[in-house]
């Protein structure tokens, strides 16, 4: 039997497949240490919000309701509705309900992104997607309908106390030509915790609207929800931005919802894919999501609740490697938001492609750094001595988890 063109490169195995498939793996092994996938942690508070709300909404009817009916295209509009309101009250933004449109969660999102943007043109041309800063979200990789859709540029490292690092957009590097169709990046990062400063979101802005292409920036752990950032930033969007965000790192990733936010025109294109696509977008999420909105719960919640959850569990799970690795050649990126620490082994005489499938044979998982360098082929060591880490589970599996990557690093760096 064979494959389409389109066949053949979606039916291929991949980063993204292995991030999931290595997630419900250990999701039905009860020994699996879960330190690789994505899932949000089971926050009692917001668990607890989320079986008294549900409860609520299935005693009026809203749930059973948003379960048994279709949504438009643009996904629901009384939930779309409030969030406009929300946003433009909160921020002071321009928007409506004709600047929102919601997807099968963000994946699906910047699958019709980046194909919108990038790929052949009717007049021949081949346009990219500028990813100004790589490392950047596994998801990414290959969600171009053909190859090489992107480009990309390696970071400035700023070296910190204590072992810790951060990467900067390195703008002395960066290029922009005609073959670039929208830059994206993601704030905070997926997988790094780097969260982009002001300075830099004006700058990447300045060059957007100077080449007269859009500035995408995912949003799924910013502000002002789920708020899991932990630095003192200016949300940010203009009608040349296409903010995306998501409803998952709430503690929903099973409605799979995400939230596109941009100029009319764009949202009426993303609109009529998702029709052909999706035909509707699921209704459960927006529905639960407005009622939050609704008592006032949705930003509450993500600042008193979310947010210093995972900030408090970040810098813990920090102490804890530090402690179990005090070789001065691993270093910790500065963790600024998002559920992951990226780690640096540098020098490591083992590609971490490698040392995954060590960590793989002892029961944790984690995510080799090289599958997130995407779109440039990079003549770099570092790309090999990275790896990301959730750090969400409980503390238990966190301290063991550490004490099996302290071993097998060790090992690595001894030449065993």
């Amino acid at each position: 039997m064979q494959f389409s063109t389109f066949g053949t490169k979606f039916s291929q195995h991949s980063g993204i497949t292995q991030l999931m498939d290595d997630l419900n793996d250990g999701l039905q092994n009860p020994d699996a240490i879960m330190l690789g996938g994505g899932n949000p942690a089971a926050i009692p508070e917001m668990i607890e919000h989320f079986t008294h709300l549900s409860q609520r909404m299935v005693e009026d009817g809203s749930l059973v309701s948003a379960l048994t009916n279709y949504d438009g295209p643009q996904g629901k509009s009384s939930f779309i509705s409030a969030l406009a309101k929300l946003l433009s009250d909160t921020y002071g933004w321009p928007i409506s309900e004709k600047n929102i449109m919601l997807t099968n969660g963000s994946q699906c999102a910047f699958f019709y992104l980046f194909n919108l943007f990038g790929g052949q043109y009717d007049d021949g041309s081949f346009k990219k997607i500028l990813l100004p800063l790589t490392p950047e979200y596994i998801g990414y990789a290959d969600s171009g309908l053909t190859p090489e859709i992107f480009t990309s540029f390696k970071p400035t490292i700023e070296h910190l106390n204590n072992r810790q690092f951060k990467y900067h957009v390195d703008f002395d590097a960066l290029e922009i030509d005609e073959s670039v169709a929208a830059i994206c990046a993601s704030r905070p990062t997926n997988p790094t915790g780097n969260v982009l400063t002001d300075e830099e979101v004006r700058k990447l802005d300045v060059l957007a609207q100077k080449h007269g292409i859009p500035l995408i920036i995912d949003n799924a752990y910013g502000v002002p929800f789920p708020n899991i950032i932990f630095e003192d930033v200016t949300p940010f969007w203009n009608s040349n931005t296409i903010l995306c965000s998501s409803l998952s790192k709430l503690g929903l990733p099973g409605v799979r919802c995400g939230i596109i936010i941009a100029s009319e025109n764009i949202i009426t294109a993303l609109s009529n894919i998702n029709g052909i696509v999706s035909l509707a977008p699921c209704g459960v999420g927006p529905a639960l999501a407005q009622e939050m909105i609704k008592t006032g719960d949705l930003l509450t919640l993500s600042e008193n609740v979310i947010k210093p959850f995972y900030q408090d569990k970040a810098q813990r799970t920090i102490a804890k490697l530090q402690q179990a690795i005090p070789d001065s050649r691993f270093k910790i990126h500065k963790a600024e938001g998002a559920i992951f620490l990226w780690l640096w082994f540098e020098g490591l005489p083992i590609p971490t492609k490698e040392l995954y499938q060590r960590l793989k044979q002892r029961g944790l998982l984690v995510v080799p750094g090289e599958y997130f360098f995407i779109g440039s082929e990079l003549d770099w060591d570092h790309t090999h001595e990275c790896l990301r880490m959730n750090y969400v589970q409980p503390d238990e599996l966190i301290e063991r988890g550490i004490e099996i990557l302290a071993d097998e690093v060790s090992k690595a760096y001894a030449g065993s």
